[in-house]
């Protein structure tokens, strides 16, 4: 018996690399460091809010590579000299991942308020009807 996989089931033509994608979203991590929201602004916009209570812009650096788009959180630990009876701000390094669709690019980024949001467009593209001629058999080069 032969094992079909998504990508390659006869009514998905094209779609080969489906599957490559739903693993590379599997191997991002689940941790729920920095908790996230995602939220749809309209039709085609969308935002992604990250709570990094603690971080300045020059702690993080916003990447797209190859349709994914990363985030990452370096903090400079400063606690030489201090004394904490209870430490619940954490002061580590992150990286959250979001693949991002064919068509969908970032808009830009802010901070506010401890929040970072990453504002997401999505290009409509034109619909294109295609008429496609028949040749009948003697017709063909």
């Amino acid at each position: 018996m032969t094992k079909l996989t998504l990508g390659s089931h006869p009514y998905l033509l094209g779609f080969d690399q489906l599957e490559r994608l739903v693993e590379r979203t599997a191997k991002t991590g689940n941790e729920g460091y920095p908790p996230y929201n995602i939220e749809q602004r309209g039709e085609n916009a969308y935002r992604i809010t990250l709570a990094v209570a603690g971080f300045s812009e020059d702690d993080l650096a916003i990447t797209v590579e190859d349709r994914q788009l990363v985030i990452r959180g370096k903090q400079n630990d400063d606690a030489d000299g201090r004394v904490f009876l209870h430490r619940g701000i954490a002061a580590r390094q992150f990286q959250r991942s979001f693949v991002l669709a064919d068509g969908v690019d970032v808009a830009g980024a802010e901070m506010e308020h401890g929040l970072l949001h990453v504002d997401l467009t999505r290009a409509v593209p034109d619909k294109i009807v295609q008429t496609i001629s028949i040749q009948t058999g003697g017709d063909r080069t």
